[in-house]
């Protein structure tokens, strides 16, 4: 038995004088790096919390120094490894399976040791960290891209110091070199250190959005400065406005 033959449909004849039409055009698709592209979500604080704006800034830094600098985590290792083992005492006072009368001695050794070692800390954040927000690991010789820097990088780690004093408008950081106490060099600590005195006004603006872009080229300014050996380079908005006064 034959099959017939499907008719092809033809496309309809052009009459003479008549202008055939173009089709119309296929939208693009979007490109995979468009579609890879996020916008940047503004960060929004309240100019009223203090605390909250000098962690942005403190957060911010740490971000933008990491660019540059690898971040030591054993110091802020040691110190939760000494928060973990004051949990474990106090997790073994609460729950240990001795009754009360017999339990007195475990009581009081894991309370002891636990406000021991939570007294430690307290010691740590209030006489030796201070005003510290970060320390970092020395340069190693792979991280050099210049013959401009300085030396004490490749030796020292850094120690990243920040103050905002309450009610001030004005935020301080000073990035220094981790020199051991018993080094020739501790006593000039001060000397190989570069500081730089912010208006917060400058990150911030009137609705509380910050500028993260912005902070990170003032720091990488002041990490340059610190490269280069420009110790008495100044980047000072206070007195920068006290002139203009």
């Amino acid at each position: 038995m034959a099959k017939k033959k499907s008719k092809q449909q033809q496309p309809p004849p052009v009459l003479q004088g008549e202008v055939e039409k173009p089709s119309a055009p296929t939208p693009a698709e979007p490109s995979e790096e468009y579609e890879g592209e996020e916008e940047m979500e503004l960060l929004q604080v309240d100019l009223g919390d203090m605390v909250k704006m000098k962690q942005v800034l403190d957060e911010g830094i740490s971000s933008a120094l990491l660019d540059h600098v690898p971040e030591d985590y054993n110091w802020d290792n040691f110190k939760l490894l000494l928060m973990f083992v004051s949990c474990v005492f106090a997790m073994t006072a609460q729950f240990a399976p001795i009754p009360f009368p017999e339990s007195r001695p475990v009581l009081g050794i894991c309370g002891s040791l636990y406000f021991i070692l939570s007294g430690i800390l307290q010691f740590i954040t209030t006489f030796i960290d201070k005003d510290m927000i970060m320390q970092t690991l020395p340069l190693s010789e792979d991280d050099k891209t210049s013959t401009k820097q300085s030396p004490l990088l490749f030796k020292y780690g850094l120690r990243v110091r920040s103050n905002f004093p309450r009610f001030s408008e004005f935020y301080t950081v000073v990035l220094e070199y981790r020199i051991p106490s018993k080094d020739p060099m501790y006593s000039k600590i001060e000397e190989k250190s570069v500081k730089a005195v912010w208006s917060v006004g400058k990150f911030f603006d009137k609705e509380g959005y910050f500028d993260e872009v912005g902070l990170a080229n003032e720091v990488s300014k002041l990490y340059k400065r610190l490269e280069a050996e420009d110790y008495n380079g100044k980047d000072d908005d206070k007195t920068a406005k006290k002139k203009t006064e």
